[in-house]
């Protein structure tokens, strides 16, 4: 958590722009063309529409490895390849994509996981949970890009923290951001006030293109929040439940 707590200090403090973008099972179908990607979040139209939105997530993923941190979700239970021949019938079958077929997608675009682009998916989780964070933006503020903001229960959300940034909301799509983030772009982008500090983004495999430009533009971290988002909203139950490494004793240190 010391090097994303650095990273977007100093992002903060410098006015780098510094995307943060996590990986996992939707992000991994829609990296490996399949419409199970369409869970919670509805990622894409079409396989088609996938296909022709894949060389502008292309460019993103290169910026994000070079200026800012990878987070995939990568451990054995979601190592497994999709079953193939006679026998596959009698094995079990991961629908859509996994951690390995994702590597592997960046690999074959000549796009390289190191030890500087790279995050522990659940640091994200547990980062924008901690005191840590919440301290860094008192005072500052803190813009929301997501489909919905309760602007009332993020406002509690950091008070328990004793902590009080000035809060904006900016409206996405609830659906096809993945695919259709070029025609809204410049409209979602214009609405962002010039003096934000930082930005949290709930957008789905959408948020790699989110994070990226509102990143590169302002010059600013920006950090695909998720679930966090959900927690911050009060709405765990769009997640259909807690997540690990997001539910901490906080200190009262008032």
């Amino acid at each position: 958590m010391d090097i994303l707590h650095k990273l977007i200090e100093q992002s903060m403090l410098h006015k780098k722009g510094r995307p943060v973008v996590r990986f996992a099972d939707g992000e991994y179908a829609f990296y490996n063309y399949d419409l199970s990607c369409n869970g919670l979040y509805q990622q894409a139209e079409s396989v088609r529409a996938i296909k022709k939105a894949m060389p502008s997530h292309l460019e993103a993923l290169k910026t994000l490895a070079g200026l800012g941190k990878f987070a995939p979700l990568i451990f054995p239970g979601n190592m497994h390849q999709e079953a193939k021949g006679f026998f596959s019938f009698l094995r079990k079958s991961k629908q859509g994509g996994s951690a390995s077929t994702f590597v592997n997608f960046l690999y074959q675009n000549h796009i390289e996981l190191t030890g500087d682009n790279y995050l522990p998916f659940y640091i994200v989780y547990a980062y924008l949970t901690s005191e840590d964070f919440a301290r860094l933006v008192n005072h500052k503020k803190v813009c929301i890009l997501s489909s919905e903001c309760n602007m009332n229960s993020c406002i509690q959300w950091f008070d328990r923290f004793s902590s009080c940034p000035e809060i904006a909301f900016i409206e996405l799509p609830d659906a096809y951001v993945a695919t259709q983030w070029e025609k809204m772009r410049e409209d979602i982008l214009k609405q962002l006030p010039s003096d934000t500090n930082i930005c949290l983004v709930g957008a789905g495999a959408g948020a790699l293109l989110v994070c990226v430009d509102v990143a590169q533009r302002f010059a600013i971290p920006a950090i695909d929040a998720g679930h966090v988002l959900n927690m911050m909203n009060d709405r765990e139950d769009k997640s259909k439940g807690p997540r690990l490494y997001t539910i901490r004793k906080i200190q009262d240190s008032r």
